[in-house]
């Protein structure tokens, strides 16, 4: 069992793939964080913009996601990969071929024999193509910043909602225009919008969806 759910930055995707997990007893795999730890060791080594730097830096990457918590070189970054420098990067990041392949490479050595659910931004087009179920969010730009900013305060975050939401814009511009595996709708993947719908809402209509969809094949 393979559910995909697609969609831009801050339209929801991992919150409710969390839930949905919980709900059918799959494994949640967050794809994003994964972009997000490549990110970060880009950072911490000071090589971003060196692309060959970057593409030598992933032959020893040490990554891991257990138990909900995210790990680089065997320390919880759970914390630090939400952090705003990481957001303003991870897009230029996930747009390195040589990245992609390697993300996909362990997206599908990791959902090997499980009953999974991933979010991202190439799910269903690229990572798992034949997925039995495919979802594609989508929010208005100001809607998904104001919700980064609310949960970014929350954790403490000093930051503007002003240079989140530019910052949202230009992670979309970088993600459907890039040459790999650009952010895009598949042609069988459901669109739901979560603008005005709170998490429950949006969580019950895709349960919806599922159920239809199994109550049909």
């Amino acid at each position: 069992m393979i559910i995909a759910i697609d969609g831009p930055a801050g339209s929801g995707k991992s919150t409710i793939a969390k839930l949905i997990a919980e709900d059918l007893g799959l494994v949640y795999l967050d794809t994003g964080a994964m972009y997000r730890l490549v990110t970060l060791k880009a950072l911490n080594e000071g090589i971003l913009g060196d692309f060959e730097k970057i593409k030598k830096m992933l032959d020893n990457l040490n990554i891991d996601i257990k138990e909900n918590g995210f790990y680089l070189d065997n320390v919880d970054v759970s914390d630090e990969i939400r952090k705003p420098i990481v957001s303003e990067n991870v897009s230029d990041i996930a747009a390195i071929r040589e990245v992609r392949e390697k993300m996909v490479d362990l997206q599908r050595k990791f959902s090997e024999s499980k009953n999974v659910i991933l979010d991202g931004r190439d799910i269903g087009t690229v990572v798992f193509p034949n997925a039995n179920v495919k979802i594609f969010l989508v929010a208005d730009a100001k809607e998904r910043a104001n919700r980064r900013y609310k949960e970014l305060v929350k954790k403490g975050e000093n930051v503007k909602i002003e240079e989140i939401y530019e910052n949202i814009l230009k992670r979309d511009e970088i993600d459907s225009t890039r040459k790999e595996s650009p952010l895009k709708k598949a042609e069988d993947a459901i669109e739901v919008d979560t603008t005005s719908k709170n998490i429950e809402e949006v969580k019950n209509e895709i349960l919806n969806i599922y159920s239809k969809y199994f109550i049909c094949v």
